[in-house]
């Protein structure tokens, strides 16, 4: 009983369940037939041209910082205290010139001791050259064994010998004084100074921060279809929000060009190199740029208004029969409002420029207004 119960219950429910099925199923169908013929029914009014054919000059554009093209630390070669410092923060320098002396007591006192120890060890080997050469004649005349004039030959190698140590004790003496005035390798502008006189420096102790700006530097990634319009030589123009002056713009020459792409985001590097003798513009500033490169004559082109992306594919809607058809592009140079067309569609396609937002495949279309119609413009 139990069994035959369960059974019918079970029929029961299944019935259910596929009547329900059904009734939602149909509830579906008849709302997507009401939908198509809405959108059948509906015309969009849109904005269309055909491709057109020009010459395209690309410009790259970037942002980055423009840096000096040297900068470095400058370090005490000897531990010392800081007994004069000879320049301040802003001063421009040039090669060599000294910028700190640190104390010279001990390090005169040492070079004053390694002097004396070269100048006896000099004449000890003066000494033992006469007293060889006087040992050699007595040697010829048989006054004298030919062992006790070898040993003469060797203190004279010996004393020759201590004269070589002599002097790269000397050396070392006359590098370390040396070393008690620090000066700068290069030309530039203090950007920095670390400390105040009383301070012990120890060895590697940066000192000041140095910097050229005579010539900035800056550093873009150029993408792989542009790099064979960059080429040394070419001309960059900058913009500086943060110059003085309405003039804020600067230009600059392309120095270097990466040999090879990097594999991660398949660009080259360029380098460009800006003239600031006049010490017009300020190392480490941020700078919007462009590059100029080689123009495209005769390319088919779209405004960049007429892609759509779907799937990350870049698409265009087509005018066909009134019909809005979508047709996958390839594209090669974007940039001014306009997109350089390689493949997808031709001249004689009808490119919906504006209105896109409402369409779907296949709906209806009115072109309003035609772009590439003098009448229209």
């Amino acid at each position: 009983m139990k069994s035959g119960k369960s059974r019918i219950f079970l029929t029961m429910a299944v019935v259910l369940v596929v009547i329900i099925g059904f009734r939602v199923a149909k509830n579906v169908m008849e709302r997507n037939e009401q939908a198509q013929k809405s959108r059948q029914g509906t015309v969009v009014s849109v904005v269309a041209e055909h491709p057109k054919r020009q010459t395209v000059v690309p410009k790259i554009r970037f942002s980055g910082t423009l840096s000096p093209i040297w900068q470095a630390d400058v370090a005490a070669k000897v531990d010392g205290r800081i007994e004069r410092v000879l320049v301040a923060e802003g001063q421009a320098v040039a090669a060599g010139q000294d910028l700190v002396v640190l104390e010279q007591q001990d390090m005169s006192a040492a070079y004053l001791a390694a002097e004396g120890a070269y100048v006896d060890a000099q004449t000890n080997l003066e000494k033992t050259a006469m007293d060889l050469d006087r040992a050699e004649k007595l040697l010829m005349e048989g006054a004298i064994s030919r062992e006790a004039v070898d040993n003469l030959r060797f203190a004279n190698a010996n004393a020759a010998a201590k004269l070589d140590a002599a002097q790269g004790a000397l050396d070392a003496a006359q590098s370390r004084l040396g070393g008690t005035t620090v000066s700068t390798p290069r030309a530039g502008i203090i950007q920095k100074r670390y400390y105040q006189e009383g301070y012990y420096a120890k060895v590697g102790t940066a000192l000041f921060n140095i910097a050229d700006i005579s010539t900035l530097l800056a550093k873009i990634d150029v993408p792989e279809g542009y790099v064979a319009s960059v080429a040394p030589g070419g001309t960059v123009d900058f913009v500086i929000p943060s110059m003085a002056g309405d003039d804020k713009t600067a230009r600059g020459k392309i120095t270097r060009v990466a040999p090879v792409a990097d594999s991660a985001s398949r660009t080259f590097e360029a380098e460009v190199s800006i003239d600031n003798r006049d010490g017009r513009l300020k190392g480490g500033v941020y700078a919007d740029a462009v590059i100029t490169t080689k123009p495209k004559p005769d390319i088919l082109t779209v405004p960049f208004s007429a892609i759509v992306m779907r799937d990350d594919q870049r698409t265009v809607y087509v005018v066909e029969d009134d019909t809005a058809v979508r047709r996958v592009i390839t594209t090669g140079y974007i940039g001014d409002d306009l997109v350089e067309i390689l493949g997808g569609v031709t001249e004689k396609d009808l490119v919906i420029a504006g209105g896109q937002n409402k369409l779907r495949e296949g709906s209806k279309v009115k072109v309003v207004d035609r772009l590439d119609d003098t009448n229209g413009e």
